[in-house]
């Protein structure tokens, strides 16, 4: 695995950490972000799943192993990795590792669903705190579908 880790200035602060995973895979933690460390390597490991960077069988690195690279607490790991599992992505076997678990497409396919939806309704919900009409609204969607 190749590791890069990105400071500033002399100041030697950390801002990102890239590690690559698997044959075609990179996780990249942004160490200044708000979105806690676990959901970032969650959110990157799911993607790369639903698109098929990672396929069905592959096997992920250890916990400690992708905690070093990352320089991040195994216990972030793990946590990242329980969620996986929770969410049907990954099974892990006690002694062998943890392995992607990409034979269900419906499963990725909703989980693609869901997040579109989610970040839809995010957008929904601001336009009409902004004062917009449905109407509006379908304007401005008909308007970015054309292009």
């Amino acid at each position: 695995m190749n590791k890069h880790h990105i400071t500033v200035d002399d100041s030697y602060i950390l801002l990102y950490t890239v590690c690559e995973v698997g044959k075609n895979m990179r996780i990249i933690i942004n160490n200044s972000s708000m979105v806690p460390i676990y959901e970032q390597v969650v959110s990157q490991i799911k993607n790369a799943i639903i698109t098929g960077e990672m396929k069905d069988g592959e096997i992920l690195p250890s916990v400690r192993t992708l905690a070093a690279e990352l320089r991040i607490s195994s216990l972030t790991v793990k946590k990242a990795y329980d969620s996986l599992e929770e969410e049907g992505f990954i099974t892990t076997v006690h002694g062998k590792g943890s392995f992607v678990n990409a034979a269900d497409r419906q499963l990725a396919y909703e989980a693609r669903r869901k997040a579109v939806e989610d970040e839809l309704s995010a957008v929904i919900e601001k336009a009409f705190s902004a004062g917009m009409t449905k109407e509006e609204i379908r304007e401005i969607v008909d308007l970015i579908m054309e292009d």
